[in-house]
């Protein structure tokens, strides 16, 4: 048996403290960025909040997973961790929007590794044997701050300022770092692989120009314009991904139509859940008139459902539980949820509760989807690729909720802004309640199309790992 490292128990608490800050850090501003956009009069932007760390985390994942086979998860995690709280600091001095979309960047530039680095930098820290118990409590330590983020952000505007939802993660960021620095071995890497910096780049221009297509204050052409560049630049990612010796993103993981659907899945999660947790909050806020803590209070049955039933799923699949069911019955539970939401704001707009009711099948349909598309990813790649395809989820699903907040984040400012002009006795809560309706509609929408990609090409069971990959002597 092999005998664990002296320094395990500080630095896997090292571990689960940046796992806890990263969890917080994508749910806790959704209570808090109402109040936010006050302060800072961003209120057309607040969506770009969201997208700038998400943006960053997509291009960070898979270049984290590439530098760890170079140097070891080592470096690459007090890297991440760095990246991190700078952000954070900067975040937490941030004077104008501007300022916080560029420091939420930062963040998600650092944050984007902590998940896949910390689970690496486990197998370097404890004997194989006890691995699988160590990665599920750090999955559950995630599960349990997503959960409680939104209450976490709603105590901090109410009793003091937002500020302090990003200066708190520096001190812990800072601590977290000095352990890991002292206490983590470092590695030797096993394999000489370069980084491909070019189809980085190219990857992070597609984006950008993607969530430059969707500003609100956009003419029509330069919309086309912005589109027709992201156009070009992603069949420059792909032709550069293609022909490289060490790609961030093997085209050979997309050979399989299963892993393609698994990936649309990933995409389609985080869409759904950032639509939940970004627009609710908003809604309840300022529409409704409730504090944050209140508003926090509602979103947790999206939350405490996702927590479940990634855990509960995860067990499920390790049972051979039937794959292609699941999938569907997490499809059709977003779908279902998103429907309900359409019918409260056209019915019942002014009902809190009824929204709360509401969001709980979309936790757990979620919830159902992450545990299921990393399993499926990792069994449907070739072995050599392997670590690439444990990280394509993370990134998809990030590369999803970015997209699918900026896009229709700008639609229901768009659509605010027209029902608040076009009627005459038209109030905000109204007019958003009225704007809610088609941006709702249209995740619904994707949802049954993610159900039906699911029956189409998903197996019906869970495929049987490929061989080990062959470790070094």
């Amino acid at each position: 048996m092999e005998t664990p490292h002296p320094r395990t128990a500080p630095v896997f608490a090292a571990f689960v403290a940046m796992l806890v800050l990263a969890a917080l850090d994508q749910t806790i501003l959704s209570t808090a960025l109402p109040a936010i956009a006050r302060e800072l009069h961003g209120a057309d932007r607040v969506s770009w909040v969201f997208s700038a760390y998400l943006m960053a985390s997509t291009v960070a994942i898979p270049l984290y997973g590439r530098l760890a086979d170079i140097h070891g998860s080592k470096p690459v995690l007090v890297l991440a961790i760095t990246l991190f709280g700078l952000g954070s600091l900067a975040g937490g001095l941030a004077s104008d929007m501007t300022m916080l979309i560029a420091a939420r960047a930062i963040q998600g530039a650092g944050g984007g590794g902590l998940m896949t680095l910390t689970l690496l930098g486990m197998a370097d820290l404890v004997p194989s044997e006890q691995l699988p118990r160590r990665q599920a409590l750090l999955g559950a330590s995630y599960g349990l701050a997503t959960m409680f983020g939104p209450l976490i952000g709603g105590a901090i505007v109410e009793n003091g300022s937002w500020q302090w939802t990003f200066f708190m993660n520096v001190p812990v960021a800072a601590l977290a770092l000095t352990v890991v620095a002292w206490g983590l071995p470092r590695r030797a890497a096993h394999a000489a692989e370069r980084v491909d910096w070019l189809g980085a780049a190219l990857l992070g221009a597609t984006l950008a120009t993607l969530l430059l297509a969707t500003r609100r204050d956009a003419s029509t052409a330069a919309t086309w314009g912005w589109l027709a560049m992201s156009a070009a630049l992603a069949l420059s990612f792909v032709w550069r991904q293609r022909r490289s010796l060490h790609p961030i993103v093997p085209p050979a993981l997309f050979a399989s139509r299963a892993f393609v659907a698994a990936a649309g899945l990933s995409a389609l999660a985080g869409v759904a859940l950032f639509a939940g947790v970004v627009f609710l909050p908003l809604y309840l806020q300022t529409a409704l008139a409730l504090s944050p803590t209140a508003s926090a209070w509602h979103l947790l049955p999206l939350m405490a459902g996702l927590t479940t039933a990634a855990i509960t799923g995860g067990r499920a699949l390790r049972a051979q539980a039937p794959v292609r069911a699941m999938a569907l019955a997490a499809s059709g539970l977003m779908a279902l949820s998103f429907a309900a939401l359409v019918l409260v704001f056209r019915f019942l707009p002014g009902q809190a509760l009824a929204l709360s009711v509401c969001v709980l099948p979309l936790g757990i349909g979620t919830g159902l989807l992450f545990p299921l598309v990393t399993m499926l990813s990792r069994r449907l790649a070739p072995v050599r690729h392997v670590g690439a395809a444990t990280a394509a989820p993370v990134m998809l699903r990030a590369l999803g909720g970015a997209l699918g907040v900026s896009a229709l984040g700008a639609l229901l400012a768009q659509q605010i802004t027209e029902r608040m002009a076009g009627t005459a006795h038209a109030g905000y809560a109204a007019a958003f309640a009225g704007a809610a309706q088609p941006v709702y509609a249209i995740v619904a929408l994707l949802c049954l199309l993610g159900g039906a990609a699911a029956f189409a090409a998903l197996p019906r069971r869970t495929p049987q790992p490929g061989p080990p990959i062959p470790q070094p002597a």
